[in-house]
């Protein structure tokens, strides 16, 4: 496949994941004028429903990949669990970005670890955990507390053990089912930031002003934009964002997720080769939102403006806000004509389940983020 052809409106785009992330880039190809697509596990999810045409089929299922590269000109992903195997047969036929060899790395904590690291990037203390041996070598080289994480399939808090006591450490790790796992040093931090970048199959790359993290319960919870970090902090994570993904060679959106130290140090915690909660806020606060620029860079276009119109917040929507019913949209909305409303399509509300999101903007980044906040909180006023 021709790693310069630029396609244009109304090529057709494919999207392997059928969930929120699929869901907004299919609504900014097509509000782009592509014909866009999707291959879902389910006909109805989120993807599926917005979409011109839908796959239902595993993403590394062989007779779905085959369809898929029979209808999609260019093809990208929605989150990084995605098979590299598949994805490098599928770029033998199509444009597919990012790369089978960004998703391979950052789908496994202990590649992701070892490849930051060996580009001199900025890492918390970590060891590997395959072994009983290593096990005991983390805890020596590490020390206590340390963070047990599952290398693979870890997301929103899950695959995760918090060791505080060294006889606590053995059961932490067969609570794991003695996977392959990092074991991580604790870090005192005094806030997480992160940064969405976007870089074209030229090279150039534009990253997004930084956002400030709150998350509860291991999953986020807001996001503001642009982070009260001072301009030396949000020059540095730009900076090491913007070199993640110039290592990584990815073509297409890419977050970095930091720890922001007490006395000012950035550290990565995880890098996502993909549009990313936190960068939701973009669709309303940014020239050009993260699913326009996924859409750019896997078209050969060139990337887009990265400025904020307006600073903002963002909360999640949770499913466990449907827990007394159906929320009082009347309440949150009418209100604060401001707030901005975004429902993913999900048919069940399950705790924890990010069922949509609200954003606000506002001159003063705080007030977008209380504002928010309120708006949520009317949501359950019955």
């Amino acid at each position: 496949m021709n790693p310069t052809r630029i396609l244009h409106p109304p090529a057709t785009l494919g999207v392997i994941g059928g969930g929120q992330l699929g869901r907004m880039f299919l609504q900014a190809a097509q509000r782009m004028g592509y014909t866009a697509g999707v291959l879902s596990e389910t006909e109805d999810g989120p993807g599926a429903q917005v979409a011109h045409w839908s796959i239902v089929s595993p993403p590394d299922h062989l007779p779905g990949l085959r369809l898929l590269a029979d209808r999609a000109e260019a093809i990208t992903v929605e989150f990084e669990n995605v098979s590299a195997p598949a994805l490098r047969w599928l770029a033998r036929k199509r444009l597919v970005r990012p790369g089978w060899r960004t998703v391979w790395v950052s789908q496994n904590r202990l590649r992701e670890k070892t490849f930051l690291e060996s580009h001199g990037l900025p890492l918390a203390p970590w060891r590997p955990v395959r072994t009983e041996r290593e096990l005991i070598d983390a805890l020596q080289t590490l020390g206590l507390p340390l963070i047990l994480k599952t290398a693979a399939s870890g997301y929103d808090g899950k695959g995760q053990v918090r060791v505080d006591r060294a006889d606590d450490l053995a059961s932490a790790w067969a609570a794991l089912r003695k996977v392959e796992c990092v074991a991580e040093g604790w870090v005192e931090f005094a806030c997480e930031v992160s940064v969405v970048v976007a870089r074209g199959a030229d090279g150039g790359a534009v990253a997004y002003p930084v956002g400030l993290n709150r998350h509860e319960q291991h999953i986020l919870d807001a996001t503001v934009m642009p982070a009260p970090v001072g301009p030396i902090v949000t020059q540095e994570a730009r900076e090491w964002a913007l070199a993640v993904a110039d290592a990584l060679g990815t073509v297409g959106v890419l977050t970095v997720e930091f720890f922001l130290t007490a006395n000012g140090h950035l550290l990565i915690n995880e890098i996502a080769p993909r549009p990313h909660n936190s960068g939701h806020l973009t669709i309303e606060a940014a020239v050009s939102s993260q699913f326009e620029q996924q859409v750019r860079a896997l078209c050969g276009l060139p990337m887009g403006g990265t400025d904020l119109v307006m600073p903002a917040a963002m909360v999640n929507m949770l499913g466990d806000l449907w827990s007394g019913g159906e929320p009082n949209w009347d309440a949150a909305l009418g209100s604060d004509p401001g707030v901005k409303l975004h429902l993913y399509g999900k048919r069940t509300a399950v705790p924890g389940r990010k069922m949509g999101h609200l954003t606000v903007l506002d001159p003063d980044p705080s007030q977008a983020l209380a504002r928010a906040l309120a708006a949520r909180a009317r949501l359950q006023r019955r």
